[in-house]
């Protein structure tokens, strides 16, 4: 069995887009050719694909950088680059993608084939044939290509079960999944026999069927009372509903009460909602002499706490009660998801992006970093340096009269900066005249 991985970091890097090309036409019987530079193609973008025939985030544990191709060059005779290739990575139905810098949640993978945009390929520069003017007809200005995202992310993968079974080690999550569906789990009577979850489907003979997930245990330090392993309570987070096994074991030294406000608790303390999911109350292993009485017992405890609810007593081994179980479970889920049709609009849209945040406009600083020194930071200026081809001397005069219409010479004179001081902005450094 492969190793569970459903935590993970990985950086996406987005595809540059081509440069923009000067040229100019050079043709036999065209006497004033003018410029012919051809626009550059787009970068690729990355995107996620959610695939339904993956279980865990293995195949990003080993490789944790994707690079998308970049987009080709313009090219002569006014011929546009080629746009590049977008990436797709496949991903377990269930990932939820964070910004790892910021914790922000980037987009939700919940439908097998949805896709989300992680990070957008740069747009091509333009080439010379956007900038002839009745001034300048034969310009030699072009821009180079937009760097593509260049993001951190953080993937965690919450199993997609509409039935989650908590409760101690040894109660009999294990035994019953195998039971009622075909999944295999490894069954045995110690602590931590459930490493993983495990995920099978449940199929009534009245035609519902529901997935149930048999969700580990406690954590390594169970036997001194540690409770559930908070690595693995986010995944029922997604379920619709909780199976609460209790063990009615009168050999196992525990009070099933202690047992049931215990697991209760951690779920609460993990996060409140969870305490709010609904739950069917089951008392497993009723096969074993002894547990009527303490069933008896377990009852009499929730009504002098008014807890009303009803208690499911199964046998795993004899089937008791199983069927009667797995009928109401299915009659929540179906209630669980009505009530949630009713709350939430329906979602159509199967290509979902990231709300993409584009850098303001004129937000800049000015730093004084020595006696002569200055160092201009602004994401706006710094794409705007980085889409310039400095190559050519019509390129430079346009971007000296951006920056200084964009009030950048002024910040600079307000810093004190005099003829011949360097000032950075990005990789580009230049020398400052009035």
């Amino acid at each position: 069995m492969p190793t569970f991985v459903d935590q993970t970091k990985i950086e996406v890097q987005a595809g540059k887009g081509g440069d923009g090309m000067v040229a100019f036409r050079h043709e036999k019987y065209v006497p004033n050719g003018g410029p012919a530079g051809g626009d550059g193609g787009r970068g690729g973008s990355i995107i996620f694909v959610a695939d339904s025939g993956l279980r865990t985030l293995m195949d990003f544990r080993y490789r944790r950088k994707f690079k998308a191709d970049n987009g080709e060059n313009g090219r002569i005779k006014s011929q546009y680059g080629r746009g590049a290739k977008d990436l797709y990575l496949k991903v377990p139905v269930g990932t939820t993608v964070y910004d790892f810098e910021t914790g922000e949640v980037i987009g939700d993978l919940v439908e097998n084939k949805q896709e989300l945009v992680v990070a957008h390929g740069g747009r091509g520069g333009r080439g010379n044939i956007h900038f002839a003017t009745s001034v300048n007809t034969a310009p030699e200005i072009a821009e180079n290509g937009e760097p593509g995202e260049d993001r951190v992310l953080r993937l965690e993968l919450k199993m997609l079960a509409d039935v989650g079974l908590v409760g101690f080690p040894s109660v009999g999550k294990s035994t019953l999944l195998s039971v009622v569906t075909k999944a295999k789990p490894k069954i045995a009577s110690y602590s931590f026999t459930t490493l993983t979850p495990n995920l099978g489907m449940v199929i009534l003979p009245d035609g519902r069927d529901f997935s149930m997930a048999d969700l580990p245990g406690l954590i390594e330090g169970a036997s001194q009372g540690v409770g559930l392993g908070i690595q693995f309570l986010r995944h029922i987070e997604r379920t619709k509903g909780i199976l609460h096994l209790v063990s009615m074991d009168p050999n196992n030294g525990r009070e099933a009460i202690e047992d049931y406000h215990t697991i209760r608790n951690e779920l609460a303390s993990y996060d409140q909602d969870l305490s709010k999911k609904r739950e069917l109350i089951v008392a497993t292993q009723m096969d074993i002499p002894g547990s009527e009485e303490k069933l008896a017992e377990f009852k009499k405890a929730l009504k002098a706490e008014d807890n009303n609810e009803p208690v499911y007593a199964i046998s795993s081994v004899t089937h008791k009660g199983v069927d009667k179980l797995m009928q109401d479970a299915a009659t929540l889920v179906e209630e669980v998801e009505k009530q949630k049709q009713e709350e939430e609009p329906k979602v159509t849209q199967k290509t979902r992006e990231y709300k993409y945040q584009a850098p303001k406009k004129n937000e800049f600083t000015v730093e004084k970093v020595g006696d002569h020194e200055y160092v201009v930071k602004g994401a706006s200026l710094e794409r705007l340096v980085q889409m310039t081809n400095l190559d050519h001397q019509d390129g430079i005069i346009r971007l000296a009269r951006k920056l200084k219409n964009l009030g950048v010479d002024d910040a600079l004179r307000a810093k004190g900066a005099v003829d011949g001081d360097d000032v950075a902005i990005g990789d580009f450094s230049f020398e400052f005249v009035q």
